[in-house]
């Protein structure tokens, strides 16, 4: 317990109870049960991306188009489901959509050897301009939508809406992906010490495409979640939200460099900007100063990074490095 609260993650958690008590002083309502759920409800969509983004800045890449995959996929799901095809299959083809456009992003990083940010920028501005060529730039509105699209995100089951259970439930499944499994070891393998992960018969190219498919696929799960629950597709859908989810990893401790990361550092990155964003319009401050603190909150983790990761994050391969 004493070890998790001088952590990096008890120490964000400490700095998220501060700022939610601030708040709950002026506005004693903002710490209502309700209220909270709701902060964690709006919070989901940041939440699965972020897990998402973790596993790829893991493996020393990044993903800048997730929010114009998340668009993409959302505009194709709204497109379908205004064609009468069954829910399910809608949401598959979301996942399917999603996880293929993340398919070539990982493509390009490991068979050409192109550097991701500059891969996925192109990208990013592909998506979109699918996105215009498909419906030449018009909306998708609420009333061209079925009622069960739209209804699945906001259902409630135990007292939280669908889509904060299926937060919760990626924040599970990764748990056990990274701290159980081969292929979350690789992820960390290849990210810290990728010559070395080379030496134990870890492909780090398919590490990284791997991780971008997962990135892209879970994109594409929020591009249905995000489309259904605003009733709303367009070619800007969730401008420039790929800042926030890079912004939550870094501030959860996600190290820019790789090799180190958590999911709960992840979550609470997440969870602060979520108190945030949901505090600003509380205390009287513009929405539209959402993407500066998140800008602002990128430098200063990344500072604090610098000042304190000047020890090794989770090494697994120092037995394979000493044998090489």
């Amino acid at each position: 317990m004493m070890g998790f609260l001088r952590s990096r993650e008890g120490l964000l958690l400490g700095v998220i109870l501060a700022l939610t008590a601030l708040i709950s002083f002026r506005f004693p309502a903002f710490i209502a049960p309700a209220n909270l759920a709701n902060v964690f409800n709006d919070t989901s969509p940041l939440i699965i991306l972020a897990l998402g983004q973790m596993i790829v800045i893991l493996t020393k890449c990044i993903d800048l188009s997730v929010a114009a995959n998340l668009a993409l996929t959302g505009m194709v799901a709204a497109l379908l489901n205004g064609a009468g095809v069954p829910l399910p299959l809608v949401i598959f083809a979301a996942i399917a959509l999603g996880a293929a456009l993340g398919l070539i992003n990982g493509l390009l990083v490991w068979t050409l050897q192109i550097p991701p940010i500059v891969v996925t920028l192109g990208t990013m501005t592909i998506f979109r301009g699918l996105i215009f060529l498909m419906t030449d730039g018009k909306w998708i509105n609420a009333h061209e939508m079925t009622d069960g699209f739209k209804a699945l995100p906001r259902a409630v089951f135990l007292g939280l809406p669908v889509m904060a259970w299926t937060a919760i439930a990626c924040l599970g499944i990764f748990a056990v992906l990274l701290s159980r499994t081969a292929l979350g070891r690789s992820f960390y393998a290849v990210g810290g010490n990728p010559h070395a992960a080379v030496y134990t018969g870890i492909d780090v190219g398919r590490t990284q495409c791997v991780a971008f498919v997962i990135s892209g696929a879970l994109a594409g799960l929020v591009g249905y979640l995000w489309v259904a629950r605003y009733a709303v597709a367009y070619v800007d859908v969730a401008g420039g939200f790929e800042l926030s989810v890079v912004a939550a990893c870094v501030i959860g401790g996600v190290s820019i460099a790789g090799g180190t990361g958590s999911v709960m550092g992840a979550l609470l990155g997440a969870l602060f900007l979520g108190v945030i964003n949901n505090a600003l319009p509380v205390v009287g401050i513009s929405p539209f100063w959402q993407l500066a603190i998140s800008g602002l909150a990128i430098i200063l983790a990344v500072a604090f990074n610098a000042q304190q990761g000047r020890r090794k994050g989770r090494i697994i391969l120092r037995a394979a490095e000493v044998r090489a």
